[in-house]
């Protein structure tokens, strides 16, 4: 069943008014009509079951059935911090973590970020944020991830204590990787992780010493390089099968 995000605003009661580029979406490309049934989310992690009442061509009205049971979103928090990249790798890097569940995605500035006099483009996260929202339509996704402001590797520094884990992949680490990383917690439970990664330069040699100082777990992906923009999704992939629902129940 097809599912739509419609903000709060735009609910009223048992009524849904459906606007924007959903509309020409609804009626031109999935040709639904009056009478066939919608899941609308609220933007807020609420799921309802509704049926098209109306459809013109600047607005789809839809009265809510009930509300539906529906979570998709993993119990494990995953905030992706990303270092950084060139031209339209972020883009991909949102869609993708979004797809795999990932709980917010904020691009980092390093040391090594070679794009510091284009950040007048990179700040412009409507653009971004819109890239997430249609991940969600199409992986199913409850909860939108929200994708932040850039911001400076100090500024995450100092919010890391917010977190129950924070994991730093690193080119230059060697025999201590995610399975071992997960072998030392011991059955610790983890509701939160933040995953750090650098640019397509890579971390300074400082970079790492503070965070290792900070308590991250810096760890390898393996004998491979992996490029910035698979490293966060590979990073991830890993934590959401091992402490997350990836993999299914056993």
């Amino acid at each position: 069943m097809h599912k739509f995000f419609v903000d709060e605003s735009f609910i009223d009661g048992n009524i849904v008014n459906i606007q924007g580029d959903d509309v020409k979406h609804i009626y031109r490309v999935l040709r639904l009509k009056s009478g066939d049934q919608v899941n609308i989310n609220n933007c807020k992690g609420e799921e309802f079951l509704a049926q098209i009442k109306d459809i013109n061509k600047t607005n789809v009205l839809c009265e809510i059935i009930e509300k539906a049971d529906i979570n998709n979103e993993s119990a494990l928090k995953i905030y992706l911090y990303q270092g950084l990249p060139k031209a339209a790798k972020m883009d991909f890097i949102i869609q993708k973590s979004t797809e795999l569940g990932v709980t917010s995605i904020t691009p980092v500035i390093t040391e090594r970020v070679v794009v510091k006099n284009e950040l007048k483009e990179y700040k412009k996260v409507d653009r971004w944020n819109k890239i997430a929202l249609e991940a969600c339509k199409q992986s199913k996704r409850t909860i939108i991830p929200k994708v932040n402001q850039p911001m400076e590797l100090e500024g995450f520094l100092s919010e890391a204590d917010s977190y129950d884990l924070i994991v730093v992949p690193y080119e230059s680490k060697e025999d201590f990787g995610i399975k071992a990383m997960i072998r030392n917690l011991n059955g610790k439970k983890i509701n939160s992780i933040a995953i750090l990664i650098g640019p397509e330069g890579g971390f300074e040699e400082e970079e790492i010493e503070k965070l290792d100082n900070l308590g991250a777990q810096i760890v390898t992906l393996g004998p491979r390089i992996l490029r910035t923009e698979t490293a966060g999704l590979v990073c991830a992939s890993l934590l959401l099968y091992e402490l997350g629902d990836i993999g299914g129940k056993i």
